[in-house]
């Protein structure tokens, strides 16, 4: 009877043994979700947000670090200082990084990375910061030295954006499915249209800070699917989840809601160069017909703050400009009719995936038919949306569409004479030319409500609201950030309780 007892007892153990094991592994992986699936992992190539939401970071480092507060500290940069014009900054490099190549990190590689952003078939999202620079030195291998055509005192925040990434000169032809950088995670898998998978690199310079071995992202469009995903606990966590499924997670013990400010602007953004829209009567018009509270409530289950410019509360020289364009859809029969629109004007409304612009786009296009604008819905891929509507000197075909621009100090993009909005005004090019060349601060704070006003009386676009972004996570998952400075998820920061 003993002999037998003690069999069982053996094998109870047996049984129960493995189980620390398998907490213990589980505490060193996440899976994360994403709504979008990038359409590379080059962020110095194209402009989708989903890009630097897996690459910045991780895969990529770039030369100084967004914090979330917004702050900015030092990355592949040790420090930088700037001339009292803020003309030329000088930074001072760290020491031993290496490429995941093998490559030694160096000034080269800066000097070469910002030089391939700002070279005329440069796709770079930000070519324009690029070809601001009059030049870049390297005078040794730790040294970068910057002069710009006019003062930036953004410019340590602009270098830790994605588009600002070092890439290692001889993979950077093929960093789109293949990306080399110095960060703490390389590309493991790419299941495309399913899931990315990062694994720790075991040569980073700080590894022990790397407390995650395996990062898997899932991308889930559907808001549903997303709430089930997380539900179910196939999901650990999920930034910038869809609005309307939020609720259900304030009260469940298991998991925490963070609700974070942003610097990003929803838009209904107007072809300027189709007729008639070309007219600034028809925009304002279209904006007329726009009820934005009923907009932020539909779209984004009133997690939003109203705009009237391509500008948020909380940046320096924020006006609001909301009553410049108020909701009057009697004042919009009247501009139209001014313009000379007969009735109902016929519109393409393009919609790309996320649910803020498929929701805010039914609710868009019954706010316009009140007014005689029929907008034809018509819903996008991503990939569509990019190449279709958004890509520089891309065929711009459509007429109007909702989408958030979520980078913050991006009223640059309105002087780009191939912009997907077609407004090109020499009366704002020389307004930002006047910006960017005051350094002082409440000088430029002062031009920069100029400008915000100018967007508006030109109804460049129909500034919707800037967006609260929601982050549901499993509880125990810490490191996660609140706040969206720009769109990234620092793993590196993530670990488990």
């Amino acid at each position: 009877m003993l002999k037998k007892l003690s069999i069982v007892a053996i094998a109870a153990a047996l049984a129960a043994a493995p189980l620390p094991v398998l907490a213990q592994s589980k505490k060193d992986s996440v899976v994360m979700g994403m709504t979008l699936e990038p359409p590379g992992l080059d962020p110095t190539n194209a402009a989708a947000a989903a890009i630097a939401e897996v690459t910045l970071y991780n895969i990529y480092e770039t030369l100084t670090k967004i914090n979330e507060d917004g702050s900015v500290s030092p990355l592949l940069a040790d420090s930088w200082t700037a001339s009292p014009d803020l003309k030329t900054y000088t930074f001072k490099l760290h020491k031993g990084v290496k490429f995941q190549n093998g490559e030694a990190f160096d000034s080269a590689a800066v000097k070469f990375s910002f030089e391939r952003n700002a070279a005329a078939n440069s796709t770079n999202k930000d070519k324009s910061l690029f070809q601001a620079f009059e030049k870049v030195d390297a005078p040794d291998a730790g040294t970068i030295v910057i002069t710009l055509k006019n003062s930036e005192p953004n410019l340590p925040f602009l270098l830790g954006q994605a588009s600002a990434s070092i890439v290692e000169p001889k993979s950077a032809a093929t960093n789109i499915t293949q990306p080399v950088g110095t960060g703490p995670y390389q590309l493991g898998a790419w299941a495309k249209g399913s899931s990315i998978t990062l694994n720790k690199w075991a040569d980073y310079r700080n590894p022990s800070a790397i407390k995650l071995s395996k990062v898997t992202i899932r991308f889930i469009s559907d808001p549903a699917a997303q709430a089930a995903a997380l539900l179910s606990g196939d999901v650990d966590a999920f930034p910038r989840i869809a609005t309307r499924v939020v609720a259900q997670f304030k009260a469940d013990p298991r998991f925490t809601v963070l609700i974070g400010g942003s610097k990003a602007k929803t838009i209904v953004a107007i072809n300027e160069k189709k007729k008639p829209l070309d007219d600034v009567r028809v925009r304002r018009a279209i904006l007329a017909a726009i009820d934005r509270k009923a907009m932020i409530e539909g779209a984004a289950e009133g997690f939003g703050t109203p705009i009237g410019s391509f500008y948020t509360p909380g940046s320096l020289g924020y006006v609001d400009t909301t009553a410049i364009n108020p909701h009057d859809p009697e004042k919009a029969k009247k501009l139209l009719a001014e313009a000379g629109v007969t009735t109902p004007l016929e519109l393409s409304l393009k919609l790309p995936p996320p649910p803020y612009a498929r929701q805010g786009g039914e609710i868009l296009a019954a706010q316009l038919a009140k007014v005689g604008i029929n907008a034809k819905i018509e819903n996008v891929e991503w990939a569509q949306w990019l190449s279709q509507a958004f890509a520089p000197n891309g065929p711009h075909n459509y007429d109007l569409t909702i989408v958030s621009h979520v980078e913050p100090f991006d009223l640059v993009k309105l002087t780009e004479p191939d912009f997907y909005l077609g407004y090109n005004s020499e009366a704002f090019n020389a307004l930002y030319k006047q910006i960017v060349s005051t350094p002082d601060e409440a000088g430029r704070a002062k031009l920069l409500g100029d400008a915000q006003k100018m967007l508006a009386t030109d109804a460049v676009a129909g500034f919707l609201f800037q967006p609260q972004w929601p982050t549901v996570i499993n509880k125990k998952l810490k490191g996660v950030w609140k706040e969206v400075p720009q769109f990234e998820n620092d793993l590196s920061a993530w670990s488990w309780e």
